[in-house]
Formats: C-alpha cells, sequence, structure tokens
C-alpha cells in the first residue's frame, strides 16, 4: 500500500493493482482494520478500497456464492441468465437437505465424496473410499444430525502426475484450476493452478491438507 493505492512487486518494479479476488477470510483481510495479528492480508488495504482506489471483485461480507449447496443451481443459472444451455456438465451433486438425496448417500457414503456447504480448505469432508468403518459410521451421526450442511459427489478419479517426493519421483494425483477472464470477450489465460496431493494415494489437493502446486506450461496455443 502507497499513497492511498495498491501495487504488486514485479521483477520491474511495482505495478499498480485496480482488481483483487481475495481468498482470504474476512478477518485476516486487514490487520489494520480487522484482526491485528493477521499475516495473510495487506495492511492499510481498507483505507484503499474506502478511497475507491481498487474494486475486491468478492467485497468484505460476501459468500453466499461460494456455499457448496448453490453448486447443483449452476445450470438453471445459466440458463436465467445467458439463456443457453452450459457447455460442461456438472458433477452430479446431492443436496443432503432434500429427503431423497440423503437416503442415498447415506446408502452409498463409502463410494461418495462428502462436504461440508460452508467449509473450504479439505476441512470437514469425507473421502468415503478412502476412510475407516469407524469413520463412515462418525460422519453417518453426522449427516443424520444436521443433513442440511452438507452436500456429496461421486468420486472422481483424479488424474495423476509424477511428482518428486520424499522417495523419489512417484505419481500423485493432481487435479487443474483454470483462470477465466470474463469481459466483452471470455478469454482462458495461457496457463493455470495445478495442485497436487502429495501424501500418497489421496485425492485432496488442498495446500492446507499437505498439498502442493506444479508449474502450468501451454506449449502451443
Amino acid at each position: 500500500m502507497r499513497d492511498s493505492f495498491v501495487y504488486m512487486r514485479t521483477t520491474r518494479g511495482p505495478k499498480r493493482v485496480d482488481v483483487i479476488y481475495r481468498r482470504v477470510d474476512d478477518d485476516f483481510l486487514d490487520p489494520l482494520a480487522f484482526r491485528p495479528n493477521s499475516t495473510l492480508g495487506c495492511a492499510g488495504l481498507l483505507n484503499v478500497y474506502r478511497a475507491g482506489n481498487v474494486t475486491l471483485c468478492n467485497a468484505i461480507g460476501t459468500g453466499v456464492a461460494d456455499d457448496k449447496s448453490i453448486y447443483p443451481f449452476v445450470p438453471r443459472m445459466i440458463e436465467f441468465y445467458l439463456g443457453e444451455k452450459p457447455i460442461l456438465s456438472n458433477v452430479p451433486t446431492y443436496q443432503c437437505r432434500n429427503p431423497e438425496d440423503l437416503k442415498y448417500v447415506l446408502a452409498n457414503l463409502k463410494e461418495l465424496v462428502v462436504k461440508e456447504v460452508h467449509g473450504a480448505g479439505g476441512y470437514g469432508m469425507l473421502v468415503g473410499p478412502a476412510a475407516s468403518s469407524e469413520e463412515l459410521e462418525q460422519f453417518r451421526r453426522v449427516l443424520q444430525a444436521r443433513p442440511e450442511g452438507y452436500i456429496a459427489q461421486p468420486t472422481l478419479s483424479l488424474s495423476s502426475c509424477p511428482t518428486f517426493v520424499d522417495k523419489g519421483i512417484a505419481p500423485r494425483h493432481i487435479d487443474l484450476r483454470p483462470f477465466v477472464l470474463s469481459g466483452k470477450e471470455v478469454q482462458m489465460v495461457p496457463g493455470g493452478l495445478t495442485r497436487v496431493a502429495l501424501k500418497e494415494g489421496s485425492l485432496v489437493v488442498n495446500s492446507s491438507q499437505g498439498g502442493g502446486t506444479k508449474d502450468t506450461w501451454i506449449l502451443e496455443i
């Protein structure tokens, strides 16, 4: 922060930032305005925001769209707002608040991934195929007690990639998060974030659960 503007350090010197998509919770966003011991946010960011010199495209206090129970409605949103069918299909998603969906999830818990609707970072989830009998029964009780707090999806078969680990080179599961710029034209950024599940056999790629990242190279477009 400098003179009520936000800058990013680059190899060519500071470059002004006009728009921020934040991945930090409200409390940790600015230690001068919220939690004073936060080392995640940027000191002074809120003053720059108040001055109108930076835009937070997911503003402070927002979060409804991050609720995983919104996910099953995305195809309908696309049809409603854009008047067209989605090009990519959704992963089938069961809302445990729905009695029929809950019945299916409880009967097939061993084959499903169950996630908290407000969860993030790989916390509060169950990967059925990798869970013990005790974990399955414990999660079953949680679902029966608070079904509205969870959704479930089939366990996807993630690709794997050679990865350097303590024992040498070994296959680890990965996923790719592409970046899309949406304006007058929709553009795919040539690259993306490849996340790696560094634990052997794990499907959880979140960094908070011990996951890592890989450089993603686009050789030809």
